[in-house]
């Protein structure tokens, strides 16, 4: 299965912190902004408050937190509470529709957010996601020093490191050393 536009929109968003490089492209108001111009989700840069970019990395850090639970990362209650809780306060409207339809951002009227709307449709792209069952192809490298979210394209969806090369050679050769450090007596 290829990634849809709504898995590319999610692993877009959800990649915009790098653990491994100490980076966050939402770091900031404008980045915020110009992140979400760059998806198309903005047509230019709007003002972005404090409060809206808190609302985008708490929704961000939530579903970075579901992606980790495919591949046995327990995830933190307390940041998907909040990201659910963010989440109440998007215009959202679902719609009932064919299969795969999902739900539909609210658009257009007097006074809508364009932040806030940008943001429901990253939402209901996850819902989509949810609603297919899609959502188990995304997944977060459990190397704790990567955390890099990836579309796991695979027949059986079981791939588990964003990279065999770098990730998963990792977690193998600590798993080996492990096996061959002799046992300590007391």
């Amino acid at each position: 299965m290829d990634l849809s536009g709504q898995g590319e929109l999610v692993l877009k968003f959800v990649n915009t912190v790098d653990v491994e490089d100490g980076t966050d492209e939402l770091g900031t108001p404008d980045g915020l902004a110009a992140w979400l111009t760059s998806v198309g989700l903005l047509a230019a840069p709007v003002g972005v408050t404090a409060g809206e970019l808190a609302l985008a990395t708490t929704v961000r850090a939530g579903l970075r937190e579901a992606l980790g639970v495919s591949v046995g990362v327990e995830p933190d209650p307390e940041a998907v509470r909040a990201a659910n809780d963010a989440l109440r306060g998007l215009p959202l409207q679902v719609s009932i529709g064919l299969p795969g339809a999902g739900g539909r951002p609210l658009t257009g009227g007097p006074g809508l957010d364009p932040v806030r709307h940008a943001l429901a449709a990253v939402a209901v792209a996850w819902a989509e996601l949810v609603g297919t069952g899609e959502n188990a192809r995304l997944k977060r490298c459990p190397e704790s020093t990567c955390g890099w979210c990836f579309w796991d394209g695979t027949k059986n969806r079981n791939r588990r490191w964003c990279s065999m090369r770098v990730c998963g050679n990792r977690a193998k050769t600590r798993a080996y050393a492990e096996r061959r450090r002799p046992a300590v007596r007391p």
